[in-house]
């Protein structure tokens, strides 16, 4: 065989080679490494908290962790889209609190669940349009424009609510999104998941979940490819504002009440969250799977330290912390040992 075959035959089989490189089990952990680690981390606070705290590793209570952090998960869902294209959505908390407001004022003078519920939404889904509008036909930066609609949202709802809260009537069967069960399992919960898995099958199996991560890695590229990067954004922020909206009705609906007050630094839980789970803040890598897991790391944090007779003042400042850690890990640490695998 001469040299020039010999040759041929290594070239051909690089790109085969290379496959099977990718595939092995080195590549994947290389591409998962921050949700092998947040899953880690879960599983070490889970085991901890059963053995400090008594009513921790019970049922009862893991189904009550599942029902409180669902309002942040599916927003966290949807803002690892908003993130991975290199954006941010700071809006999100306030639109809890308009959403939750809006419901139980409607629903308080008489309007139909259903009614009400469909309007909520639809306005969560128009704040999000507001949003991407301005940053993907306009060029606004992400954080300026959501920073800006943060207060007009929550001035809003303070301006409808009088800063007091409003009942939602005990017929209206809205409630059950927020204290419904289903075979026992919370329906908050169920929301949730459905949500995440919706979320990663767009992530992941769709041309659309390509153009997000593309967006985020290399706008320009994608842009001459001829995909309408304007519109692939501006849907991502309408979606979060939907989500968004979903969350407060949510909250609403297992408190039987809306207040202006929802929401007060939600969404940097939203983002804590995200972060931990391996999305990059300078965008084009994401993992839905990994946000599900942060969230979950948020829930038992926050379960655990209350279990354990821990000031809930303290909540806030160990998500903050969380937050440092993961951006520094996200940046640093395994960026590191992603290029040390290779």
């Amino acid at each position: 065989m001469s040299d020039e075959s010999i040759a041929s035959n290594s070239d051909a089989g690089a790109p085969i080679a290379k496959l099977q490189r990718d595939a092995g089990p080195k590549a994947w952990l290389q591409r998962n490494i921050l949700t092998v680690a947040v899953g880690g981390v879960l599983l070490i606070l889970f085991a901890f908290f059963s053995f400090t705290a008594d009513a921790f590793f019970t049922s009862a209570n893991i189904l009550n962790i599942l029902r409180q952090i669902a309002p942040t998960m599916i927003t966290a869902v949807a803002m690892t889209f908003v993130i991975t294209t290199s954006g941010i959505d700071l809006s999100v908390g306030s639109m809890v609190a308009l959403s939750g407001s809006l419901l139980a004022i409607w629903t308080n003078g008489g309007m139909d669940s259903t009614l009400a519920l469909v309007l909520v939404l639809l306005i969560g889904g128009l704040v999000g349009f507001v949003n991407g509008w301005f940053t993907s036909y306009r060029g606004l930066p992400p954080f300026i424009v959501t920073l800006a609609t943060l207060g007009v949202v929550r001035g809003v709802a303070l301006l409808i609510t009088q800063g007091y809260s409003t009942p939602i009537p005990t017929d209206a069967w809205v409630k059950v999104l927020g204290q419904g069960r289903v075979y026992g399992i919370p329906l908050p919960a169920i929301i949730a998941v459905v949500v995440a898995v919706v979320g990663w099958f767009a992530f992941t199996q769709t041309p659309y979940g390509r153009y997000v991560v593309g967006l985020g890695s290399n706008y320009e590229s994608l842009r001459r490819t001829g995909v309408n990067t304007k519109l692939v954004n501006l849907v991502v922020f309408l979606v979060s504002g939907v989500i968004a909206a979903l969350a407060g009705v949510i909250v609403a609906a297992r408190l039987a009440s809306g207040s202006s007050n929802a929401g007060q630094g939600f969404e940097l839980e939203v983002i804590t969250a995200v972060v931990l789970g391996g999305t990059s803040l300078l965008g084009g890598r994401g993992s839905v799977l990994g946000t599900v897991l942060g969230a979950l790391v948020l829930g038992v944090i926050a379960n655990g330290l209350v279990l354990l007779h821990v000031s809930p003042f303290y909540i806030q400042i160990v998500q903050g912390v969380i937050l440092l850690i993961a951006i520094f890990m996200n940046t640093r640490l395994f960026s590191r040992f992603g290029a040390a695998m290779r």
